[in-house]
């Protein structure tokens, strides 16, 4: 913890980065409650979206008035995915949309920064559930697989896990409920300015995969972005035409040739440094999607893909933000849930499973080591 500290990295080890971190935490909280109330019949998902990254901006323009040097802003513009579109759809308003059902499935997915230190949240509701309207089914399972198995997580990151053992409980957990996470797919740590941290967990790995993905042990004062996304189907994310609309700045140089591709970058760096961002917060959408292109060709942004699974099948996602401090996890956001109007026939069986989930939330780890 020194080394990193003596590199000039601030950690939770400093009050005012807890403060900001938790001020961050809940500003996404109350946005994500307010997307909830918006998920209805006849509700078009761009305006949902439109909506989330405008109540981010009026949250974060609350707070470090004074602090004009302070950058602060989203940290993940908001993305609202649908049945079986797995994650990263933020549809374009000169682009297609997708009106909300009664039975939809739906995967809210939104950050905000202060100072760089980054909260992040998904969560997924179905429209129209209700204590008087049940969901039963495929899509009653894959709600309890992603809610236990981010509950999972949480118990299992902390100081001396590791993320393997994490892997595996993501999987278990899942195949409690015949369901599969999501092939690929990555939790990553957070650091100041970065969405993804050196050290990450893996769900549901190939075996190149898995060969590559190199072991790591969690550490106290360390920041983690949980993110659990389960499927009923195969679990392979695949592209199908969707416009990928979210993106991130790399460390990639390049002397670009177009102007419009220079305008683009240059506001990029300006606006978002290297926090992921959205075409649809671009004045101009037309000339955002031309200068975009040639900095994705040269590496210098990469893109968050719109993935889906099969047709009919559902995803279900839960993303949370946990601060590893000495006394304990600190998960400081995530959504409202009621898993009674959820109705599974299916449970956790494995008494390792249920043991450990059994366990407090705020786990003590000084008393752990005794």
């Amino acid at each position: 913890m020194a080394d990193r500290e003596e590199l000039g990295e601030p950690t939770i080890a400093q009050d005012l980065v807890v403060t900001k971190y938790k001020m961050a935490g809940e500003m996404v909280n109350r946005v994500l409650n307010q997307l909830v109330e918006k998920c209805k019949p006849g509700t078009c998902v761009t305006s949902i979206c439109e909506t989330g990254d405008q109540l981010l901006f009026e949250e974060i323009g609350k707070v470090f008035k004074k602090e004009k040097e302070m950058k602060k802003g989203i940290a993940f513009p908001t993305c609202v995915s649908v049945n079986n579109c797995i994650c990263h759809y933020s549809p374009l308003k000169s682009e297609g949309d997708y009106i909300l059902s009664d039975g939809d499935m739906v995967k809210l997915d939104l950050g905000a920064h202060i100072d760089g230190f980054v909260a992040v949240v998904a969560h997924t509701l179905v429209v129209g559930a209700s204590k008087e309207n049940k969901i039963t089914g495929r899509k009653a399972d894959v709600i309890h697989a992603a809610h236990y198995a981010a509950e999972a997580a949480l118990r299992l990151v902390k100081p001396a896990g590791d993320n393997n053992t994490v892997t595996d409980t993501i999987q278990k957990v899942a195949e409690s409920f015949k369901c599969k996470p999501v092939e690929g797919m990555l939790s990553h740590q957070l650091k100041q300015f970065r969405i993804d941290g050196e050290k990450s967990i893996i769900q549901n790995p190939t075996e190149a995969q898995r060969k590559e993905h190199e072991k790591c042990e969690f550490e106290v004062h360390e920041v983690y972005a949980i993110d659990v996304l389960v499927s009923t189907g195969e679990g392979k994310g695949r592209e199908m035409g969707a416009r990928t609309t979210v993106f991130k700045k790399t460390d990639e140089m390049y002397q670009l040739k177009m102007k419009a591709s220079r305008a683009f970058f240059s506001e990029v760096d300006k606006k978002f440094g290297n926090m992921p961002f959205t075409l649809r917060s671009f004045e101009d959408e037309k000339k955002a999607k031309m200068g975009v292109v040639e900095c994705m060709n040269h590496k210098l942004v990469e893109p968050f893909t719109v993935l889906y699974e099969k047709e009919g099948e559902f995803v279900a996602q839960f993303k949370f933000t946990v601060l590893l401090m000495p006394s304990g996890s600190h998960k400081i956001t995530s959504g409202p849930i009621d898993l009674d109007i959820y109705e599974t026939t299916k449970e956790i069986e494995d008494d390792s499973l249920k043991s450990l989930l059994n366990r407090s939330q705020l786990l003590k780890y000084k008393n752990e080591k005794n």
